[in-house]
Formats: C-alpha cells, structure tokens, sequence
C-alpha cells in the first residue's frame, strides 16, 4: 500500500527530529526527565507503524497502529509541556508538534479505510 510508505517516512523523520531534539534538550538545557519521555513515545510511534506494516493480519496491523496513535498522543502531551516549561522555544514546538498531529490524523485515517474495507 502505498499509504503505508507515507506514514512510514513520516513516522522516521519525526523520530529523527525528536532524537536530536532530545539530544539538544540534555546537552544544552539540561533537561533529563521530560526530554526522554517525548524520546521513548516519540520514536515508538514509527517502530509500532513498521511492526504493523509486517503484521500476519489486518486485525495485528490496526492494534499496531491504535498503539502508534496512543504513542503520537503521549508525544503531544511531552511536546506541550516541553514548551510551556520554556525548554523548547514558541518556534521549536511550532515546528514540531504540527508533525506529531499529522501524524495523529494520518494513523485514524489509515485505520478507518482498513476497518471499512475489511469489515473489521
């Protein structure tokens, strides 16, 4: 599916970001706890899309993909307070938090076409 490819690209490229997001946040802010909360989620969303992509059934593949969704959500919730805590500047949390919600949306539509074209 070439549906699968997209969010598959999007889902590593975020995970790079915030990889040198967090390395950002521990070497010049100092900032330990919070930083490798939005690391763990962040990164899990693209590693339970690609366990969903080599998923033995289209039910594994939608669970693989809700856990993304859960995932993206934790992110935005680190994200949030990341920037209201004045780790992350107005213009580093605009920049990436409209990824986070993409991705967010792309995953719900992904699993909504899946569930409607396969009567789950």
């Amino acid at each position: 599916m070439m549906e699968d490819n997209v969010i598959q690209n999007k889902s590593k490229a975020f995970a790079l970001r915030i990889i040198r997001m967090y390395k950002w946040l521990i070497q010049e802010q100092k900032e330990f706890v919070l930083s490798k909360q939005c690391l763990r989620s962040g990164t899990s969303i693209g590693a339970n899309i690609r366990e969903g992509i080599n998923a033995q059934s289209k039910t594994e593949f939608i669970a693989k993909l809700q856990i993304s969704i859960k995932e993206a959500n934790e992110t935005m919730y680190w994200l949030e307070l990341l920037y209201e805590t004045e780790f992350i500047t107005q213009e580093m949390y605009d920049s990436i938090y409209p990824e986070c919600v993409e991705l967010f949306k792309l995953l719900t539509s992904i699993i909504k076409t899946t569930k409607s074209n396969y009567k789950l």
